[in-house]
């Protein structure tokens, strides 16, 4: 069976983080492993406590699973500090990891900050050079690239400037941009892709760009192409948005296992 490992942090509510990523390999018959690099406390409405887990435990967790699980991907979500960052990325270097997904998490759907500046700065030059793919919504790429992205075209050049921090590819999501269509657009060096899904009207939306990253690396560690992974990841989440839960006061969670009750 093929195995992926999720470097994030957990989400109490169970919509995001550790527990999305893992609930869609399950979905996408891959066997989940994890490194917890942060606990929050949260829930559909927002964040109301983090804490970091020290970056030497957070390698361990990662030499441990590595030591005596093949990994066939590796995504990362929500890496807190420039220390983990940092431990993370020479975990990835000196073990080999495979297939690396960066979800470059630095807000919460709430607003709320979950990597700091010398995070950001680290992640830039440590993390990003080893990454297969980097997956960041307009507000990240935003942040990376040092432009405003109001247009197709600004999120191809974000894309580009992104690129030129040394991922092998860039997907520029565009689930924070206008109209009735998200377009993400996939940059990988040489050729630009893009793919279009309906809007769906809900506010059940939490953990979106867990799930879409994991996904991708689920479909990676099966053996498909990048492209081939990143469209099927765009279908599997469009089908769990429209499936979305209404729990909770706030952005209710995705529904993870809808091919399964819809099958």
């Amino acid at each position: 069976m093929r195995a992926a490992l999720t470097i994030a942090g957990s989400d109490s509510g169970g919509g995001a983080g550790i527990q999305a990523d893992l609930k869609t390999f399950a979905a996408l018959g891959v066997y989940g492993t994890s490194a917890i690099t942060a606990v929050t406390a949260q829930n559909t409405i927002g964040v109301t406590a983090a804490f970091p887990l020290p970056a030497e435990l957070v390698t361990a967790q990662i030499e441990a699973v590595a030591s005596d699980i093949a990994i066939h991907a590796t995504k990362t979500g929500m890496l807190a500090t420039a220390a983990i960052v940092e431990a993370v990325a020479a975990a990835i270097e000196e073990l080999d990891l495979p297939l690396v997904v960066v979800d470059p998490v630095m807000l919460a759907k709430s607003g709320d900050r979950l990597l700091d500046e010398d995070g950001v700065r680290t992640l830039c030059a440590e993390l990003l050079p080893r990454a297969t793919v980097v997956t960041p919504n307009i507000p990240e790429a935003e942040a990376l690239a040092g432009r405003r992205i109001r247009s197709s075209d600004d999120a191809r050049e974000a894309a580009r400037r992104i690129h030129g921090m040394g991922p092998s590819a860039v997907i520029v999501k565009g689930g924070h941009g206008e109209g009735e269509a998200i377009i993400d657009v996939l940059f990988d060096g040489e050729r630009f892709a893009e793919f279009r899904t309906a809007r769906v009207a809900t506010r059940n939306t939490h953990g979106t760009g867990c799930t879409f990253a994991s996904a991708i690396a689920a479909y990676l560690a099966r053996g498909h192409s990048l492209a081939d992974a990143t469209e099927r990841a765009l279908q599997y989440v469009v089908g769990a948005v429209r499936h979305g839960l209404a729990i909770g006061k706030g952005h209710g969670p995705l529904d993870h296992f809808w091919q399964m009750r819809s099958g």
